[in-house]
């Protein structure tokens, strides 16, 4: 389905290389004259629902029988802005710690004050691992780092805590689960090294998923047997909260679902998990104008009025993050939310901008709020997601860092 991880990948979209945490904004119903300032802007924004987070993590505990969650943050938090999401999520006792990709984010997440745990899944180089430890972000393993982790210990004269990664099947990262012994064993040996998990990544195929699980847990067993300690294992993704219960192991690794989205459309309608949206994007009407019969819109002449009709350009385009399939096709095109009422995108959606058809009567005005998608009924991003054919993930993981994003 389009709306899935799997689609996704498939389509061979690339995510964005983001640029440090995005800034922390005040709720919106703050008073003051900065505020206010910024509330009249007619610049999109992100906002992100603490409580609805909060909930998340509480199902997803619930789900997993209470197991430690690892709270996977990458990519800007879904978003969110990683050390926004951090921050909110960091006090609640379900929250074992956070993991992100980049060596940039791990460290934003210290300079914001954030101690709990910190997994760093993504490559670095010998500097950055030293920069890392001193900070006490675990580096994720899967190669002979062996005399890299001496040489850090010895300035540190601390073990160096890492998580393993073996692969067994996904083929991205890891050490072969075949190969997997000599390496684990040359790490346990040294000193210099405290191993405080062991992981693997699930392709989502349901029934390869099963052998990749089967070769985790023998390849684990049989390092155990010798004497090996490898800490918290842990496997499970989101999708895996819905699919593989037998894989949430010592400690589950979620992500989206902690942002409150489903990563198939399918789970919605289960009664596994009540996810709540965490994050909308929302903007302000700049223009609004009537079509006589006949007038275009948008590049190409993509529309066609039929008649005399009102319609509204909002200043939200691809650049915020706001996918170009969310113009109308044959069948499929997003809805915007104005007023309460949702609003056909039409023409085609250009870089800084889009335009919304309200109908035949003047039903909207300069200055009003437009909701892209956020955690009400028929704006969900799944809704967005199944109306236009793009990913949840397109649709969070590609917003634009520099927005600003507001905690409501």
């Amino acid at each position: 389905m389009k709306s899935s991880r799997r689609s996704f990948l498939e389509a061979g979209l690339a995510l964005p290389v983001l640029l440090g945490a995005s800034p922390s904004f005040p709720p919106t119903s703050q008073t003051s004259e900065a505020a206010a300032s910024k509330d009249s802007s007619f610049d999109p924004w992100v906002e992100i629902h603490g409580e609805n987070l909060r909930h998340n993590v509480q199902e997803i505990s619930r789900r997993a029988s209470s197991r430690p969650i690892l709270a996977v943050i990458k990519n800007n938090g879904y978003g969110t802005g990683v050390t926004n999401v951090a921050q909110l999520l960091e006090p609640q006792p379900e929250i074992f710690g956070f993991a992100v990709v980049k060596f940039h984010e791990a460290i934003s997440l210290r300079d914001g004050g954030i101690r709990k745990p910190i997994l760093l899944l993504g490559p670095f180089d010998e500097q950055n691992l030293e920069d890392a430890v001193a900070r006490g972000i675990m580096p994720m393993i899967y190669t002979p780092l062996g005399p890299a982790l001496d040489k850090v210990a010895g300035k540190t004269q601390m073990p160096v805590p890492i998580h393993l990664c073996i692969d067994t099947g996904i083929g991205r990262v890891g050490v072969p689960h075949y190969l997997a012994a000599p390496l684990v064993r040359n790490l346990a040996s040294r000193k210099s090294v405290q191993i405080r998990g062991t992981m693997m990544t699930f392709t989502e195929d349901p029934e390869f998923d099963k052998e990749q699980l089967h070769r985790f847990q023998d390849t684990c067993a049989s390092l155990e047997k010798e004497g090996i300690a490898l800490g918290k294992k842990h496997a499970a993704s989101s999708f895996s909260l819905f699919q593989h219960p037998d894989a949430f192991l010592d400690m589950v690794r979620p992500g989206m679902a902690i942002y409150g989205m489903y990563s198939e459309n399918e789970f919605r309608h289960t009664a596994i998990m009540d996810l709540r949206p965490a994050i909308g994007l929302k903007a302000r009407v700049i223009y609004v104008k009537k079509l006589r019969k006949g007038d275009s819109a948008g590049y190409n002449r993509a529309y066609i009025a039929k008649e005399d009709v009102w319609v509204v350009t909002l200043p939200v385009g691809h650049a915020d993050g706001w996918p170009r399939s969310a113009a109308p096709t044959r069948e499929k095109g997003a809805k915007v939310r104005i007023n309460g009422d949702l609003f056909p995108v039409i023409a085609s959606v250009s870089a800084s901008h889009c335009i919304v058809e309200v109908g035949r009567e003047e039903r909207v005005k300069i200055g009003d709020t437009a909701i892209f998608f956020d955690w009400q009924p028929g704006s969900r991003p799944e809704d967005v997601s199944e109306a236009c054919g793009a990913s949840v993930y397109d649709l969070t993981m590609h917003l634009n860092p520099l927005l600003p994003r507001r905690i409501v």
